[in-house]
């Protein structure tokens, strides 16, 4: 709750004037509000403290935009909302998974691909689809359309130029780098494994 005898507007003054105890003293009021809206809308997977204290880096750093027209609390309450939002605009546009997102048939057709030195294909393939279509998932839309339709439509690089409009080096180019992409998360989610 906030302290009704806490001096605000001297608080903000003294922060303006670079006074770091004040800075504290603010951030001390304030984290009780800020983390509730965390705590509330807080985005999957992302740290709580780590979500408040960008809130609080984003408010010293617009603290000179800050003109009083509205309560104080108010507008600290617009920059934790809006940063929320943001961060779950991020997750939604580049998903990142974990090795605990996965279901346990996805993940046994994970640990096969990592330890099994046979050339054999997993035995659950629609858990090594779904694996897949969740790796695919943390690429953009070009990036999973290409790899998507070159690898597993197998498609030609030609039709592909001829469906989509782009030239057949843009597709190579994009494929190369989508790879990279992909092996970059499955390494992320194999480290996960192991930590």
């Amino acid at each position: 709750m906030a302290d009704e005898s806490f001096d605000l507007i001297g608080c903000l003054e003294r922060v303006r004037r670079r006074d770091q105890v004040a800075a504290r003293e603010l951030v001390e009021h304030l984290y009780p509000l800020v983390i509730r809206i965390v705590r509330s809308r807080l985005p999957r997977r992302a740290a709580e403290e780590d979500l408040a204290q960008d809130i609080f880096l984003k408010m010293f750093s617009r603290l000179a935009q800050y003109q009083g027209h509205v309560p104080f609390t108010h507008w600290v309450s617009r920059i934790a909302v809006t940063t929320c939002i943001d961060q779950l605009r991020a997750q939604k546009r580049r998903p990142e998974y974990r090795w605990a997102d996965l279901s346990e048939n996805e993940a046994e057709v994970l640990d096969h691909v990592l330890t099994d030195t046979t050339a054999e294909a997993p035995s659950d393939t629609v858990a090594a689809r779904e694996l897949v279509l969740k790796l695919l998932a943390g690429l953009g839309a070009a990036d999973r359309t290409v790899i998507q339709m070159l690898d597993l439509e197998q498609k030609s690089v030609a039709e592909i130029a001829a469906l989509t409009g782009w030239s057949q080096s843009m597709i190579k180019v994009r494929a190369f780098r989508a790879r990279r992409k992909l092996q970059k998360l499955f390494q992320e989610l194999q480290s996960q494994e192991h930590s």
